[in-house]
């Protein structure tokens, strides 16, 4: 018995709205804080960061899937010595899928089983806002940063290179944003491992 195959049609106009980048397409973002009220500015101090202000306790969680690459679970910061390679306190950073590293510092505490060479999805608990580092007696808040992958004792580029907030605004909407292109801009401009701006 010979079988009748049926044609069958597939029509997706999405390619006559936007190019399709299928690298993008895989990879997916969240705003790094749910299931509590906060807010952050468009701006920070004297290098790219954001500072989002949320209650001590609010769930820090990955903006995407990634690996793991630093946990700093002790804080050690002291008013007396304060020294820039403390001043973020209780920390985890994630390098994306997309090769660009994802920060979060102050943290009250790391979720069980945050270590570095974890894979995380996006969305997955990283932490909980909290007031640790230089934060100390100030309101509680997360310190976002967006770089790219340094060794440890580059600090000062695991704070922050480019201002995130364009991309939390997106990925507070719902939609996708992707920093990698302004992250290696940025990286081309100054080095990989920049003079330290700011403190």
């Amino acid at each position: 018995m010979q079988r009748k195959l049926l044609p069958v049609f597939v029509l997706t106009l999405s390619f006559l709205v936007t190019p399709f980048n299928p690298a993008q397409a895989a990879v997916k973002y969240a705003f790094p804080v749910v299931g509590c009220t906060y807010t952050y500015a468009h701006s920070h101090h004297n290098y790219p960061a954001t500072d989002i202000l949320a209650k001590k306790g609010c769930k820090f969680v990955a903006s995407t899937s990634g690996v793991i690459d630093e946990v700093n679970r002790v804080d050690k910061w002291s008013g007396k010595t304060n020294l820039g390679a403390d001043r973020s306190g209780l920390y985890v950073s994630m390098i994306g899928d997309d090769g660009v590293r994802y920060y979060g510092s102050h943290l009250g505490k790391i979720a069980d089983g945050i270590e570095p060479g974890v894979r995380v999805a996006v969305g997955d608990l990283l932490g909980f806002i909290g007031t640790s580092g230089d934060a100390r007696g100030t309101a509680p808040h997360l310190h976002y940063g967006i770089s790219w992958p340094t060794p440890p004792d580059i600090w000062w580029v695991r704070r922050g290179e480019i201002y995130p907030w364009p991309y939390l605004d997106k990925w507070k909407a719902g939609l996708n944003a992707y920093p990698a292109k302004a992250v290696a801009a940025k990286k081309a401009k100054v080095g990989e491992v920049p003079e330290q701006v700011g403190y």
